[in-house]
């Protein structure tokens, strides 16, 4: 699985499957686009893959820990349809 920010494809350096949504360990430039989406709404997040997939995403905790940043993501509504 995969992150979509704005229009970036972003691959997590881990990401884990939670009730309701993800967890995924980003760093860098990963990490500055998700929040930059979150907190200045410079694009929306939305998760490619598995059962997520084209699902909105909401950032509902951010865990910093060394240079790894843990975040946690909630699907904030139905998948897009394709047109």
């Amino acid at each position: 699985m995969e992150l979509i920010i704005g229009a970036r494809r972003i691959t997590p350096s881990a990401i884990h499957r939670i009730k309701g949504g993800v967890t995924a360990t980003l760093r860098g430039e990963a990490l500055m686009s998700l929040l930059n989406a979150s907190f200045h709404g410079t694009g929306s997040i939305e998760m490619l893959g598995g059962d997520l997939d084209r699902r909105p995403m909401e950032v509902t905790s951010i865990e910093m820990k060394g240079a790894d940043t843990t975040v946690t993501l909630l699907c904030a509504g139905p998948a897009k349809t394709l047109m």
